[in-house]
């Protein structure tokens, strides 16, 4: 229960971190076949689809590390399927990274945006 809380909090860290960046929320926790697409946002006219990591430790790696290449095809299916269904396949579209680590005893969180990842 308690990591559903924490990623839904990194969730919520890693929209307001991309609405001050300029981007536009279109979606949060969109389904797909594949699994779950965190953020749906557009910077521009680029259609972004964000995965967002939150770790409160470094016992299995920081949060940029937690997405291997077996994630990374099941984030590109999920989101070949929703261009599809959606009938966006026209679109210009990226696929991001959003690392939150948070430091529970400063009570800070540390957020990298890594575009394009796959």
């Amino acid at each position: 229960m308690e990591n559903k809380v924490i990623g839904r909090f990194g969730e919520e860290l890693a929209r307001d971190f991309l609405l001050r960046a300029g981007y536009s929320i279109k979606k949060m926790n969109l389904r797909a076949g594949y699994g779950e697409i965190d953020i749906v946002a557009e910077q521009g006219e680029t259609l972004v689809f964000v995965e967002v990591k939150t770790r409160t430790s470094d016992k299995y790696g920081e949060a940029d590390e937690a997405v291997d290449g077996r994630k990374l095809a099941n984030l590109k299916k999920a989101v070949e399927r929703i261009l599809e269904e959606k009938g966006l396949s026209e679109r210009e579209v990226r696929l991001d990274l959003v690392a939150v680590d948070i430091d529970r005893k400063r009570k800070a969180a540390r957020i990298k945006h890594y575009k394009d990842i796959g």
